[in-house]
């Protein structure tokens, strides 16, 4: 009984690793997609994005993506509150994930 105990929990396991992998890619390329059109937005003097929206993308998953972009593409990098905050949000992001996983 514990082996089979012991397959169904590796099972769940993978089962939740894959639809978090899962959510974490589509996250991220929307957060990246957004910053990328906002930097558009900002040379072609066009509509751009709502900070708020852009740190929504990063507190549901897509902080680190999303700071790795401003950095390569030089966008928002004089701004304090994306340049400490993205990182701090990623930091929690991947504690939460080990402190999750050492569960298991």
């Amino acid at each position: 009984m514990t082996v089979i105990y012991s397959y169904v929990t590796i099972y769940a396991v993978i089962k939740a690793v894959y639809y978090l992998l899962v959510y974490l890619i589509i996250v991220s390329f929307i957060g990246v997609v957004l910053t990328l059109y906002d930097k558009y937005a900002s040379k072609k003097q066009k509509r751009r994005i709502r900070e708020a929206t852009l740190f929504l993308f990063a507190l549901i998953g897509a902080a680190l993506p999303m700071f790795i972009t401003m950095k390569l593409i030089r966008h928002k990098t004089l701004h304090k509150s994306f340049m400490l905050g993205f990182p701090i949000i990623a930091a929690v992001h991947i504690l939460l994930l080990i402190l999750y996983f050492n569960k298991f």
